[in-house]
């Protein structure tokens, strides 16, 4: 019987042996296809991680050329340029004298050619003087735009302007509001009015973006919503009823940060972002507002 029980554990223990053997031939093809699929997803991964890194790098780069959309001066609007030296450039102006003591400073989108609208200007506003400042890059000025560049140049023209006259209204439109925002916390100025404004482009890039880290790219900022609560002048806000690029909540943000009754609103209905400018009674919201808060 010892014999026998002998007999039998070596059987046993041969077929346990023949077991390992036969898992041991089947799990190699398994690990080596898992190793296969495991190679193929961390080379996947790898690839997105450095299309993501590339495209955050490419936004980095052009991010001005998103931003900024330089025009040409128009033929036949040199007849009301005046040039004004800046540190590092030569500014394009569009002007029309006044005959008192008011005056509108303007400053334009970013794809806009102010000195197109000089005539509207004059034509609703002939007892103001008008000062509409063409960007570096823009309309025959020289240099380049960044959010410093505009905010020290919008600086020089009000410095400028002030030696002319004593009453100023400064007028922003699109990106433009965030120029006009700044200059009028920092400045004395009648009135302010701002035409499709933003909270912050950083915000609207936020958005525009979601998948990038647009706080640490992003270049230009232009960060309206610091500056509304240093505002102390009326202001008017004129929002396109159907603003394809700036949202509307974007400008609800803006005009929240306002002083308690410093600021009213004003929808034109049936325009867009581009149209607004070009709808009858535009200039008509802003000659009311300018002349009742005198």
């Amino acid at each position: 019987m010892a014999v026998a029980s002998q007999e039998a554990a070596a059987e046993a223990a041969g077929a346990v042996a023949g077991n390992k053997v036969a898992w041991g031939r089947m799990n190699f093809p398994l690990m080596s296809a898992i190793k296969v699929i495991w190679n193929q997803v961390r080379n996947v991964v790898l690839s997105l991680i450095t299309l993501y890194l590339i495209l955050c790098a490419l936004l980095f780069y052009f991010q001005r050329s998103l931003l900024y959309f330089p025009t040409a001066l128009p033929p036949g609007a040199a007849c009301c340029i005046e040039k004004l030296s800046v540190d590092g450039a030569e500014l394009t102006l569009s002007v029309k004298a006044g005959p008192g003591n008011d005056a509108i400073i303007y400053f334009g989108g970013n794809a806009e050619e102010v000195s197109a609208t000089l005539d509207e200007f004059a034509g609703h506003f002939p007892e103001h003087g008008i000062v509409l400042q063409h960007y570096r890059g823009y309309g025959g000025s020289t240099g380049k735009p960044s959010e410093a560049v505009l905010h020290a140049d919008a600086q020089a023209v009000y410095d400028l302007v002030k030696t002319r006259y004593s009453n100023i209204a400064v007028v922003g439109r699109s990106l433009g509001s965030g120029v006009a925002i700044r200059l009028a916390a920092n400045n004395p100025v009648s009135q302010l009015v701002l035409v499709t404004p933003y909270d912050s482009i950083l915000s609207l890039a936020r958005g525009r973006f979601p998948f990038v880290p647009v706080s640490l790219l992003l270049r230009d900022k232009f960060l309206s919503i610091d500056y509304a609560p240093l505002i102390e002048v009326p202001v008017l806000a004129i929002i396109a009823e159907q603003d394809q690029l700036v949202p509307h909540s974007h400008t609800d943000v803006l005009l929240n940060a306002f002083a308690p009754g410093i600021s009213r609103t004003v929808t034109i209905p049936g325009t867009d972002h581009n149209t607004i400018g070009s709808e009858e009674n535009y200039y008509a919201v802003i000659l009311e507002f300018l002349t009742q808060n005198r």
